[in-house]
């Protein structure tokens, strides 16, 4: 079982318009909701990609409620969410037709209290006594320490549970501290962590800074990364237009599948980069279009090279 973690959770919804103008009315050509935050979107594609995955982490409130109905209805997903008296947020994305670009409205999350917080540590204890590997993902809901995920990955790692970090901000600075075995930010966030707008010294520094293996997303460059056995470059065979939310959380679903499989890293850093650009092409975070992924699943081109740990 994988165990992806999603401490704010949110219904997603999603607005298609044909073309975005501030300060002017639009006519809504489709509405989309979705259970959502990162780890949900990543426990959807694993799922679909044939993995058992179990999901944990806050819900509360009416939202909370129809995000979990939402995912009891998601074949291979199991919920195990724990309640909070807060309410979910909702997330808001509106998708430019005309473009493919989308602008995005994240509401803050719940407050949690110390006794919800101490509830979830021992619920996450327990599912990592079953788990293949785990995803912490997604930013902290207010009055959740903003060390939690480093204590979550040294929990991860004494149980002996390969662990992967997706946040940002200071979250993501005490994490990497906690030597996960895989860290994976965007460009930006790479830049915020190590000063280094370079996308090579910046990969190579959050490893130093503590990640056993550094993916980085770079956009339309694809995915950079340095691990203890090589170091790589993955990119698609071309730009692909469509929403590109939770394509981020498609390149983890890629990367922890890779892991619990035992793919070689070339592998791994493929299936992430075709996931990540097949995801564009579905309508919501969390689903990707198969036919697009299996199309370029063997055209991702791959170079670099292995080195010694």
């Amino acid at each position: 079982m994988i165990l992806t973690v999603t401490l704010n959770t949110a219904l997603d919804i999603t607005y298609r318009v044909g073309a975005l103008h501030p300060h002017t009315s639009h006519r809504v050509s489709e509405v989309t909701e979705r259970a959502g935050g990162k780890g949900l979107n990543v426990a959807r594609v694993l799922a679909a990609l044939g993995h058992e995955v179990t999901v944990t982490g806050f819900a509360g409130g009416t939202t909370g409620r129809e995000v979990r109905e939402r995912l009891t209805a998601t074949a291979g997903v199991v919920d195990a969410l724990v309640p909070v008296t807060g309410p979910t947020r909702r997330t808001v994305a509106v998708v430019d037709d005309r473009t493919g670009d989308t602008t995005q409205l994240n509401e803050p999350g719940p407050t949690v209290s110390p006794a919800e917080w101490s509830s979830f540590q021992e619920a996450y204890d327990t599912l990592l006594a079953g788990a293949s590997a785990v995803a912490l993902c997604g930013s902290l809901p207010p009055g959740v320490p903003v060390g939690a995920y480093a204590g979550l990955i040294r929990s991860a790692r004494a149980a002996g549970v390969p662990v992967l970090l997706d946040t940002s901000g200071e979250a993501l600075r005490r994490g990497v501290a906690a030597r996960p075995d895989v860290l994976k930010p965007n460009a930006g966030e790479l830049a915020e962590l190590t000063g280094s707008h370079e996308p090579s010294r910046a990969t190579q520094d959050a490893r130093r800074r503590g990640a056993r293996a550094v993916v980085a997303s770079l956009g339309e460059g694809g995915l950079l990364a340095v691990t203890p056995e090589g170091r790589w470059r993955a990119a698609p065979p071309a730009r692909l237009r469509g929403n590109p939310t939770g394509a981020g959380d498609a390149v983890v679903a890629g990367l922890l599948s890779g892991l619990v499989e035992n793919l070689a890293w070339p592998d791994r850093l493929a299936r992430a980069t075709a996931l990540g650009a097949a995801s564009v092409a579905a309508p919501a975070a969390g689903e990707f279009d198969r036919g697009t992924y299996e199309d370029l699943l063997g055209r991702v081109a791959v170079t670099g090279e292995a080195t010694a740990a």
